[in-house]
């Protein structure tokens, strides 16, 4: 039979996995294009040949989603893949009937065809959205594992942004291996927590490949997820972690609807911070849609460097990027700090952005007056700097997963807020943790 054309939709992560595990070297398909959305830089670009393998020796080219329409008539499409994650239900309908409009059929991937499976005990640790607090949680994870003596080692989402090929398999065990990667400030948010409490990270583009090279030095591999995607490995345990305020989004997003149902373990986390009735709800739909499951309660208390130097002050929250743009959240940990410790007043940076940050507010205006920590490249990290330095303000919260003054240099006084999972009363995380051990 003569192999159906292909175009996958995704944001230079989960596309590239189901490619790799499912497309390639599949005669029953062809791949024509991949589509991209959410990461800037993207589109314009190949997967290269030296990835995509035998039948693709010009590599697979990558355009702006707002072409789909025209790529399946030009292309002769068959076949639409979605595969990117940290969208709602409604909006995933209105991409199938936008493929279906066009002449293509519609399809997503489940777990069993896009999950490879390893020799060591993997613990996943996933979300029903962006910014319910996965970072922490995993931390948590890593150091229960490692004082009960066992190697850990982590594997986080991809974030492949640069040279894809360069980027196939990487290590990172210090903080030097982030420069030598030329990492971005996303990955060095999701990298450096980690290799600060010695454990060792892997990412990169070709997963199985990680994997293996992972085992070598792993008793367990604990997977680092990203935004609210499914796992790409196969699960011994399946962590999932909902956040109370954004409630009923456990039950609206995809694939965070997905992780819900199936998770071993939901953590609810900020429970320290929300309201009652929303945990409440959250706490209902869990029920719901997975009755099975341990629910473990934890907060993400917040901790500043200097509380007193926000008190009277009027100041700039830099913010984790990915969580107020495509996770939608419009405050996060530094305005709960700000609130808590008696700033006078959060400082618009609007006015003030430049370039490659302005685009940012007029992709995602719903922002508010808080700074997203964007630097998916060299010039958008300069961007950043930029817009901080010009921004007006007393002090800059910044509660980033990392110390931005490493990268960038701030003109001005500044503070970090910090948090870490805590749980809260029976059951914490070690029971079921000592339960795979």
């Amino acid at each position: 039979m003569k192999p159906q054309n292909v175009l996958i939709m995704g944001a230079a992560g989960r596309d590239f996995h189901n490619f790799n595990v499912f497309f390639r070297g599949n005669n029953s398909y062809r791949v024509v294009a991949f589509t991209a959305t959410q990461i800037p830089d993207i589109a314009g670009r190949k997967y290269p040949a030296a990835l995509a393998g035998e039948g693709y020796p010009e590599g697979i080219p990558i355009y702006d989603e707002k072409e789909m329409p025209e790529l399946i008539r030009k292309e002769k499409v068959d076949l639409v893949v979605f595969a990117y994650s940290d969208v709602s239900h409604e909006t995933v309908m209105h991409k199938a009937s936008t493929a279906i409009a066009a002449g293509a059929d519609f399809m997503m991937m489940g777990a069993d065809h896009t999950m490879i499976s390893s020799s060591k005990p993997v613990v996943s640790i996933c979300a029903v959205r962006t910014g319910c607090g996965k970072s922490q949680t995993t931390r948590r994870v890593c150091e229960i594992l490692k004082a009960a003596g066992k190697r850990v080692v982590a594997i986080r989402h991809p974030m492949p942004y640069g040279d894809l090929v360069a980027q196939r398999v990487q290590r990172f065990a210090t903080l030097q291996d982030l420069d030598k990667h030329h990492c971005t400030i996303e990955e060095r948010e999701e990298y450096e927590p980690h290799i600060q409490r010695g454990v060792v990270v892997y990412a990169g583009v070709d997963y199985e490949a990680i994997l293996r090279e992972a085992e070598r030095e792993a008793d367990v591999i604990v997977w680092d997820g990203g935004n609210n995607d499914l796992p790409f490995y196969r699960p011994d345990l399946e962590i999932v972690v909902v956040d109370p305020h954004r409630p009923g989004h456990e039950i609206a997003y995809h694939p965070g609807e997905a992780n819900l149902r199936r998770a071993h373990v939901v953590v609810i986390n900020k429970i320290d911070t929300a309201n009652g009735d929303d945990i409440d709800e959250v706490r209902f739909n869990i029920h719901q849609l997975n009755p099975k499951a341990m629910v473990v309660d934890a907060a993400s208390p917040l901790k500043v460097s200097d509380p007193t130097a926000i008190t009277g002050k009027s100041v700039l929250v830099v913010e984790d990027g990915p969580t107020l743009t495509h996770g939608e959240m419009q405050y996060g940990a530094g305005v709960m700090a700000a609130r808590k410790f008696g700033a006078e007043a959060l400082v618009d940076p609007r006015p003030f952005a430049v370039a490659s940050i302005q685009a940012v507010y007029e992709k995602y205006p719903d922002i508010g007056i808080l700074l997203p920590a964007m630097g998916y490249g060299d010039q958008q990290i300069k961007d950043l700097e930029t817009t901080i330095n010009s921004t007006e303000c007393d002090l800059v919260v910044i509660a980033t997963p990392i110390d931005l003054g490493r990268i960038i240099r701030i003109n001005k006084p500044s503070v970090r807020v910090q948090y870490e999972l805590q749980e809260i009363g029976q059951p914490t995380l070690e029971v079921p943790l000592k339960r795979l051990l």
